[in-house]
């Protein structure tokens, strides 16, 4: 877990544009993009100067901003014009900027013109700043490892758990301290080995050339804030390079060790061409402490052949690939005690073809890595040491002479030997001083060329390798093979092959001992090359069939490793000068697979492998043989020694001239020898240099085949699933058509039936409210006539009053004439008439009344049947078509409307009438001389006036602004103002 002051803010802020154009209908938003993130600015007005004035930032650590500056990760800002209208966005121009340029303190403000900008005409650019801020808010407490922290109260970090532990460099001692000085004095080695990589050419596209003139590839890493890369290589498909290690001292204790380890990154490898990263792998240090390794008798170690993932940017353009074809990297992490390294076993790694590398251990921390050839990097000057591993080419002693011979029978040798020229052939050993020395034989006529010496390390072990091919059987082909195996391991000192001799027949269902299979190798060689080239270099035995009459075929290879014999029971035995030596045997059958085509079992070996270690090299000088020799260049002197005899020759025989002469001729002869010896020994270098550069052409051809078939396998198979999801989206666009072509059927049919239903509707309504209006206008009739009768019989009272008055005037008249007696029966006659009259009109009133409730009850009830209507008009054609519904209730309404005005206007006249009338019949009625009876008669008219007004406006038929309304509150005024001077 970074701490607090690693964590970083990369901040941009975009503060005002310029030259944009005038849009009223268009905002601008700027939209940033780092690492897979997207930030956007507020939408701001699209105007010539638009204010942004907005800050976008991303939080990392520095590490990880290491590795984007490496990996020149960009940020990029998109510049976007959205419609207010439609919220459609369009591409203005884009702004890319540089991470590397980003620095802590800040800088001001440059202007940056957008790319490919939509705006020809004009130029805009805006006005941006970017600056590195320590992120002061409290990262949460999480663990970024895949495997869980300690649990807190553990023994291992019990007493540090509230320590931050860091690796304090002390360049004086040369090692890393960690922890308190006083109690943390054990000392400790950390080191990372990359020993091998296998289908680096899976991490770039299929376009791209994998090993271009002059471009080096290189794995870097960084160990304790210590850069490390390792040696440059050009070839991604074959990657040649020698594995190496980096070692750090770390003088700590055991529980500050593991504390620190568990709260440290991963481990990132980069596999880098140039400042450019292609792909990285994380290898966790805390797994090192995950189990109780007592780091005081063993060492703890994490190794394996872990998979690169390519960066961000390239991993989308890059095709998935199986997990047999992933780039891998074979690393190896060891942490052990310094005292303790001689006693540690050479932990193996095995890569995913089988074989392994060793992990090579440096000699010291005080030794420091031999220069390589190539150019070196600069390195941070911190203890890191690095131990090249390189096979070392000893001397051998051949034990069988007549393989060279043999070997010339197969003509097709060197095109069936598969092991690398890199892994194969051992450099030299550094400068060393070769001596010639000329040696007279007794015999006449003899020369002798003494053998060049090369010195051998100190270290040097004397190794004693045997091979014992015993057996073949469960031969499985069709007809009986005159079997001979071939095979031929140059770490040996030879590149001869060695073959068994004669070829004996095998057939099927019989197992066949070998003759002349035994053959053993002395040679020397340092512990740690033999481990490492046993681990990376298997011995491949060919089975040939041998044809007299046509040439040798190849039936099948078997693949020997002999690490297995590495790995089997040391045991003693004594040699000649009674010391006692380490010997290690192994013994298995193997299957022999074809050679060419599937991997079919051919047949079954049997062998048995021996290797004795016999010690320290004793003699530090070692003939090398003529077979090791090849391509050396080796100025030899010839001595020829005097004929020595007896017998006494022709004195021709004895001249200056003839010895002269045969000198020369002997001369000439052991020059042509030798020439023609160079000459082989170039036509095979040459030919072996060849065949050398056409496999690995061949290979690199294979790879690229592989990959393209692999990326057309993979096209075809999204193709076939586009073909298919393509089939699947027609048939269901195909179905999708004929359920709308349903639907609209349907839906055809449904406004049919509604349009039908709604004219049925309509007609069913006209004829209700004709019916309703018939109705009414026979009540109205009825009406009509009950007023008209009340009109005849309000003549008739009238008629009768003008004989009553008359009579009343005669009467009046008579009073003055007549005697009292008389006047008082006519007066009883009159009153009986007056009681008449009252009873009539008692009557009529009453009748007037239930005309008038009749009347109420009958503008009520047609109130209601409207209301109630309109209601149930309103729902059937809320039902309907928008359009319809809006008609008809236009229709509906002007109707009712037209029928209410006249209702109205017809029942404006009835009351007019009928106050008129009420009016006379009151002014004749109520002529009394008596003032009590004026008041009286004034109130009832009054309060008559306020109840038929208050009756209508009950009604709901009725407002204040209708003319019938009107004329009663302007009779209700009149009739107080008269009342109010009485």
């Amino acid at each position: 877990m970074a701490s607090k002051s690693d964590q970083l803010l990369v901040v941009v802020s975009i503060l005002e544009g310029r030259q944009f154009p005038k849009s009223q209908r268009h905002t601008l938003v700027v939209q940033a993009k780092f690492d897979g993130e997207q930030l956007a600015t507020d939408p701001v007005e699209h105007k010539e100067q638009p204010q942004f004035c907005t800050e976008l930032a991303w939080e990392l650590d520095r590490r990880t901003l290491h590795q984007h500056r490496l990996q020149r990760t960009p940020i990029k800002l998109q510049c976007y014009a959205v419609d207010s209208n439609t919220s459609a966005k369009e591409n203005v121009g884009y702004i890319v900027l540089d991470l590397r340029s980003v620095q802590e303190v800040k800088q001001p403000p440059k202007w940056y013109p957008l790319l490919s900008s939509k705006y020809t005409k004009q130029k805009p650019a805006l006005l941006l700043s970017m600056v590195l801020e320590n992120d002061t808010k409290q990262p949460p407490d999480q663990f970024k490892a895949k495997k869980a922290p300690p649990r807190p109260g553990s023994p291992v970090l019990a007493s540090l758990e509230s320590v931050k532990l860091e690796a304090v460099l002390n360049e004086d001692e040369g090692y890393h301290q960690i922890g308190p000085a006083d109690l943390c004095k054990d000392m400790f080695i950390l080191s990372v080995t990359v020993a091998f990589a296998t289908n680096l050419e899976q991490l770039i596209s299929s376009s791209a050339k994998l090993a271009s003139e002059g471009s080096e590839f290189f794995f870097f890493y960084s160990l304790l804030d210590n850069d490390v890369t390792s040696e440059p290589f050009q070839n991604l498909i074959c990657p040649n390079f020698e594995p190496e290690r980096a070692s750090v001292r770390i003088r700590s204790n055991d529980k500050p060790l593991r504390a620190f380890l568990s709260q440290q990154h991963n481990l990132q490898i980069h596999l880098c061409c140039g400042n450019q990263s292609l792909g990285r792998t994380d290898i966790p240090l805390a797994a090192l402490v995950k189990n109780s390794v007592d780091l005081a008798k063993e060492a703890a170690t994490i190794e394996g052949a872990f998979v690169l993932q390519p960066p961000n940017r390239t991993k989308q353009s890059l095709q998935a690939v199986p997990v047999d074809l992933q780039p891998t990297v074979g690393v190896a992490i060891i942490l052990r005690r310094e005292d303790v390294s001689a006693e540690l076993p050479e932990p193996p790694i095995e890569n995913r073809e089988g074989l392994k590398s060793p992990v090579k251990k440096s000699p010291g921390v005080d030794i420091r890595p031999e220069p390589a050839p190539a150019k070196t990097r600069p390195r941070s000057p911190s203890p890191t040491h690095r131990s090249p591993v390189r096979p070392l080419a000893s001397p051998s002693l051949p034990d069988r002479q007549h393989s060279e011979s043999e070997a010339e029978s197969l003509p097709e040798d060197a095109e069936h030997v598969e092991p690398k020229k890199s892994e194969l052939l051992a450099p030299a050993l550094g400068a060393t001083d070769v001596a010639l020395e000329n040696e007279a034989d007794i015999q006449a006529s003899s020369i002798t060329v003494s053998a060049p010496k090369i010195a051998i390390p100190a270290s040097a072990h004397h190794y004693c390798f045997s091979m014992d091919l015993r057996s073949i059987r469960h031969l499985n082909v069709g007809f009986p093979v005159n079997c001979m195996l071939r095979y031929a391991y140059q770490f040996f000192g030879s590149a001869a092959p060695i073959m068994t001799n004669p070829a004996v027949e095998i057939k099927k269902n019989t197992e066949v001992f070998l003759p002349q299979s035994y053959c053993a190798f002395d040679f020397a060689a340092l512990p740690n090359q033999l481990q490492d080239t046993f681990l990376r270099i298997p011995l491949v035995v060919e089975m040939w069939h041998r044809d007299p009459s046509s040439k040798d075929i190849l039936l099948g290879t078997s693949s020997i490793q002999l690490s297995h014999l590495l790995t089997s029971e040391k045991t003693r035995f004594l040699g000649q000068s009674d010391q006692q030596y380490w010997r290690q045997t192994y013994s298995e059958r193997l299957p022999v697979i074809k050679a060419q085509g599937s991997n079919e079992k051919v047949a079954e070996l049997s062998y048995v492998a021996v290797l004795e270690d016999m010690g320290l090299v004793k003699a530090q000088d070692i003939l090398i043989s003529e077979s090791s020799l090849s391509g050396n260049q080796v100025h030899q002197k010839m001595a020829v020694a005097p004929h020595s005899g007896v017998e006494v020759a022709a004195k021709s025989r004895e001249t200056l001239e003839y010895k002269a002469a045969l000198e020369l001729e002997m001369w000439k002869e052991m020059q042509e020898d030798l020439f023609d010896n160079q000459l082989k020994q170039k036509e095979l270098s040459h030919m072996q240099a060849l065949a050398e550069e056409w496999r690995k052409r061949d290979r690199e051809r294979e790879a690229l085949v592989k990959k393209k078939e692999m990326e057309y396998n993979l096209l075809e198979e999204q193709l076939q699933k586009t073909l298919a999801e393509l089939e699947k989206r027609e048939k269901t666009l195909t179905h999708a058509e004929m359920e709308t072509q349903r639907l609209q059927r349907e839906t055809r049919a449904e406004h049919e039936f509604s349009m039908r239903e709604l004219q049925d509707t309509s007609r069913r309504l006209r004829e209700d409210c004709a019916h309703q209006v018939e109705l009414e206008r026979l009540k109205v009739r009825q009406l009509e006539e009950d007023l008209a009768r009340q009109q005849q019989q309000l003549t008739e009272a009238e008629k009768k009053y003008k004989l009553l008055e008359k009579d009343f005037q005669q009467y009046r008249d008579q009073q003055n004439t007549r005697p009292e007696i008389r006047l008082q029966s006519e007066i009883n006659m009159l009153r009986l008439e007056k009681a008449e009259l009252e009873r009539k009109l008692e009557s009529t009133t009453k009748s007037k009344l239930h005309y008038k409730q009749q009347w109420g009850r009958a503008l009520k009830e047609l109130a209601r049947f409207k209301q109630r209507e309109q209601e149930n008009a309103m729902i059937r054609l809320k039902k309907q078509q928008q359009e319809l519904e809006h008609m008809r209730l236009r229709y509906l309404a002007a109707e009712e409307k037209e029928a209410v005005k006249n209702e109205k206007h017809e029942l404006q006249d009835i009351r007019n009438e009928l106050n008129r009338l009420k009016q006379q019949e009151e002014k004749r009625t109520w002529k009394e001389p008596a003032c009590v009876s004026l008041n009286e008669s004034a109130d009832d008219h009054l309060s008559r006036l306020l109840e038929e007004r208050d009756t209508l406006l009950r009604t709901g038929v009725y407002t204040h602004e209708d003319r019938i309304i009107a004329e009663l509150n302007r009779q209700i005024q009149e009739a107080m103002a008269s009342r109010a001077p009485n």
